[in-house]
């Protein structure tokens, strides 16, 4: 059974997503929302704390949120995979594994995965679709170590990070995320529906666990519109760094 909020900030989604909350509007006070819902206000708070986390309003507490815009927007606050945040989101999303495979790691993924090359490793193609449509391509490389759980896995699973868990007891728990913008080319324009060319989002990322073992490096391409993301900073604590890209680089 859905939880009581998470329906509750799928209709106020739907109802910024429709303009009936302006950009730079308030919602109504919690007080106010829990009369229309019919619900305490405890749960109308966890309603509104999804949409900060996707980024449509303002996490400032005490204060009527204001509306922030109308993406999706998947917040780096938590290490959630695609698949945990589309589902907590409401959203329907769906996952299909394209090709898998046993080779020897590459200078960079052994790298990025504390292995020398040559390594044994498992490469996977996997794409993701959002509400029917498709958004993301995942090429991931997996430590030797894990390929053999990864591979147990369904290839149509929603969430491979929650099967690991469900399966091994894996939690990933520290994610490094670097983000940049490419060029789609034949491979990703073919699969993302998108003209070869077209700029998508990449974001490229080494996951570990708590005792610091990396687990995986992964290279995620969406299609550009699909999602965005959210990076909250302060003074006491800024997790963006900026860096400047190899201009020389292909894709």
């Amino acid at each position: 059974m859905t939880a009581r909020y998470v329906g509750i900030a799928a209709e106020l989604r739907d109802a910024i997503m429709r303009g009936e909350y302006a950009v730079g509007a308030q919602l109504p006070s919690e007080a106010e929302l829990a009369t229309r819902f019919a619900a305490s206000r405890g749960t109308v708070r966890q309603a509104v704390a999804v949409l900060a986390t996707e980024g449509l309003v303002g996490s400032r507490q005490g204060a009527r949120r204001i509306v922030l815009g109308r993406e999706r927007s998947q917040s780096f606050a938590e290490l959630h995979s695609f698949a945990q945040w589309a589902r907590a989101m409401g959203y329907r999303v769906s996952g299909r594994v394209l090709e898998q495979r046993r080779r020897g790691a590459g200078v960079t993924e052994a790298a990025r995965l504390a292995l020398q090359p040559g390594e044994p490793v498992l490469s996977v193609l996997r794409l993701r679709s959002l509400e029917g449509e498709p958004v993301l391509l995942e090429r991931t490389v997996y430590a030797g170590w894990i390929a053999p759980a990864v591979e147990r896995i369904d290839p149509e699973c929603e969430s491979v990070t929650q099967a690991l868990y469900e399966g091994v007891g894996l939690v990933f728990a520290y994610g490094e995320h670097l983000i940049d913008a490419v060029a789609a080319g034949l491979e990703d324009s073919r699969l993302l529906a998108v003209r070869r060319g077209s700029p998508l989002l990449r974001q490229r990322r080494v996951t570990t666990t708590h005792e610091g073992r990396p687990v995986e490096w992964s290279d995620d391409r969406y299609r550009a519109g699909s999602v965005t993301f959210s990076i909250r900073n302060s003074v006491d604590a800024n997790p963006l760094v900026r860096q400047v890209g190899d201009l020389r680089s292909a894709p």
